[in-house]
């Protein structure tokens, strides 16, 4: 498979595509350049844990993007990666994940797919205002993840089996147009609403994990920075990053 707007490596298996594209950006290497992996034995989530899918049972993809956004902009580049997998995940399936802020596209049945991004804004090559960020979604295509994760895959909540290649073909179209809009204030507003729409997360009652120990309350919105807005005991709190535990209404057990 090819796509005129990406350069797009294949892998039948490497540690990360995440660390090989930021070692590629470290060494020059132009944005929209694409790795895709079969399997990937060091593959990470949050918090650096171990995540090791079956062969092509899941969509393994990262994507090295240098568009010019501020650093209190950097986020989006993560954001239009989600919800291009959210899209994609509808027109394959039929069915549409939302997004658990920060990273999380979910259905009511589990977790489908997590992303994770890092960026070097010293690594040369790129146009300059611009930062090399690399963005890595894994997305279950018909492997709902290892026991007691709480994710689940598309075929088991659409009862349709996707593919790899027509999925990121999916995600790829998905995600030009996206990356298009960063170049524009109004673009970049636009993506910050659809961020909006998507998130479950706001009008949940949640727990945040921070550094510093733990905060509940009510999801209640996303600032201009796409930091978490939870209203708490302590007032209105802005998280910049943290794990996030959705609560069921007067319960404190976890909800995915």
């Amino acid at each position: 498979m090819t796509h005129d707007a990406f350069e797009i490596e294949w892998f039948e298996e490497i540690g990360s595509t995440n660390t090989y594209l930021m070692e590629r950006a470290r060494g020059g290497s132009p944005g929209r350049q694409v790795a895709v992996a079969d399997f990937q034995s060091a593959g990470r989530g949050r918090l650096d844990r171990r995540w090791e899918a079956p062969p092509r049972s899941a969509l393994l993809v990262s994507v090295l993007v240098r568009e010019q956004l501020a650093p209190e902009e950097l986020y989006l580049a993560t954001a239009v990666v989600a919800l291009s997998g959210a899209a994609a995940a509808e027109r394959a399936s039929g069915a549409r994940p939302g997004l658990k802020w920060p990273n999380d596209l979910i259905f009511e049945q589990g977790k489908v797919a997590g992303i994770l991004a890092e960026a070097d804004p010293t690594a040369p090559g790129g146009r300059p205002g611009t930062t090399a960020v690399v963005i890595g979604m894994g997305m279950n295509l018909t492997w709902p993840g290892p026991p007691g994760v709480g994710g689940t895959s598309l075929l088991d909540v659409s009862g349709t089996t996707v593919e790899r290649d027509q999925m990121l073909a999916l995600f790829l179209d998905e995600l030009d147009g996206r990356l298009e809009l960063l170049g524009s204030s109004q673009g970049r507003r636009g993506i910050l609403a659809e961020v909006e729409r998507s998130l479950v997360t706001i009008g949940q009652e949640v727990l945040v994990e921070l550094a510093t120990g733990q905060v509940r309350g009510q999801a209640t919105g996303l600032s201009p920075e796409g930091f978490l807005l939870v209203e708490s005991d302590d007032g209105i709190i802005e998280v910049a990053a943290g794990d996030i535990v959705h609560l069921r209404p007067a319960d404190p057990g976890p909800q995915v």
